[in-house]
């Protein structure tokens, strides 16, 4: 049996733009994109041309410099948004138009003030629309997790034969449980006519602390394209972090399922798009947090000084980083100790370390963590031999 293909469609420059203080101007946007197109995603959504003048110009650069990736612009179910964004995508090699509407009962009521009829009616106009100026279409049910799956089914039907190619199921505002989001996912892929002729996307929010989640209980039930940010960025508490879904199916689907994502520059991605956004990335963050491979416990340093494995199960260099982080507190034991000092050039023997150990735990209990220079310190005072 060959594996199937998950397609990674990254909204970083979109998406993760809409966090409050992380807009970017045309440079760091570019420099994203360039870093993008290396790391491997498959689809790029570059922006949102009609918004302003300067997305417009935003997804324009980025549809004429980058080559690899298909490059895709939002545009709502609205034809000045449909022709905004094709203009911008004129230069692509590979261009796709995302255009959309809302399909819960909520947003056809109160956002809309229309009817499930004329939703689907607007669904299509804008499909057909679209589909005059660029092959490659992607239809958006915004708030399919609230969406009835019976209807739900019938919009998606609908924009299939209007020739949608790919077709997103949002749990927009993060509501679904995982087993009920793939279980919509299922119910299209056998409900839906047409559906196996295209690429089924999950595009899940962080609401609930359930996007990756959500996102792997899509790709179990068929979903063959996850749409998700650099550190999980985006729309109040995020998205599906990249990084996760990536290092999830390397770790637990790899027999069934694979990406294109050169894993040896997650750290390296994560760290760009933190700094060029200005937004840190929480030390406990999956994957690619500070704390991540940092280990404190004493029995968990002695585990993994032992075998890495005992305590982790990403090796770091998978995902660029040198190696894990032995960190110093007083909870640390006398082999992570004798660890740290060798980096510094002493060798301990064991009457030594237990010399060094009484004052190190005195030290430790004083601070929060025992750092280099802390430890270049004490080990000075004492009768070591440097190597």
């Amino acid at each position: 049996m060959s594996k199937q293909k998950i397609f990674i469609f990254d909204t970083t420059l979109r998406d993760g733009e809409q966090v409050p203080g992380c807009k970017l101007n045309l440079n760091e946007k570019l420099i994203i994109a360039k870093a993008l197109e290396e790391f491997g995603v498959d689809v790029l959504e570059a922006g949102f041309p009609v918004s302003s003048p300067g997305d417009f110009e935003s997804v324009q650069k980025i549809a004429k410099e980058i080559k690899k990736p298909t490059i895709c612009a939002l545009a709502r179910a609205v034809e000045l948004d449909i022709k905004t964004a094709t203009e911008a995508l004129a230069y692509a090699r590979k261009p796709r138009i995302h255009t959309g509407i809302g399909t819960s009962d909520s947003h056809i009521k109160h956002k809309f003030n229309s009817t499930r009829e004329k939703i689907i009616e607007r669904a299509k106009a804008a499909v057909k629309y679209a589909k005059k100026h660029v092959h490659d279409i992607e239809f958006y049910a915004e708030d399919a997790g609230r969406t009835d799956n019976v209807y739900l089914a019938k919009v998606i039907e609908a924009v299939i034969a209007s020739g949608a190619t790919v077709i997103n199921i949002p749990d927009t505002t993060g509501y679904c449980l995982p087993h009920e989001y793939g279980e919509k996912i299922r119910f299209l892929k056998e409900n839906v006519k047409g559906i196996d002729n295209i690429t089924l996307s999950a595009h899940c929010h962080n609401d609930l602390g359930l996007a990756t989640a959500n996102s792997i209980a899509a790709i179990q039930n068929g979903a063959t394209q996850i749409e998700c940010t650099i550190n999980g960025l985006g729309e109040r508490a995020g998205n599906t972090a990249l990084e996760e879904v990536v290092m999830i199916i390397e770790q637990r689907l790899s027999k069934n399922f694979y990406t294109e994502i050169n894993k040896k520059l997650i750290t390296q991605m994560s760290h760009l798009v933190s700094d060029k956004m200005g937004m840190p990335v929480q030390a406990n963050k999956a994957i690619v947090g500070e704390n991540a491979f940092a280990h404190s416990s004493g029995i968990h340093q002695d585990g993994v000084l032992k075998r890495r494995d005992t305590y982790e199960i990403i090796d770091p260099e998978e995902i660029g980083l040198k190696k894990s982080k032995i960190v110093l507190t007083a909870r640390s034991g006398r082999a992570a100790l004798a660890y740290r000092a060798k980096d510094l050039g002493y060798n301990l023997c064991k009457n030594e370390l237990d010399v060094i150990y009484k004052e190190f735990i005195l030290m430790a209990d004083r601070y929060k963590e025992v750092g280099e220079k802390e430890l270049k310190t004490l080990l000075s005072k004492t009768f070591v031999t440097s190597i």
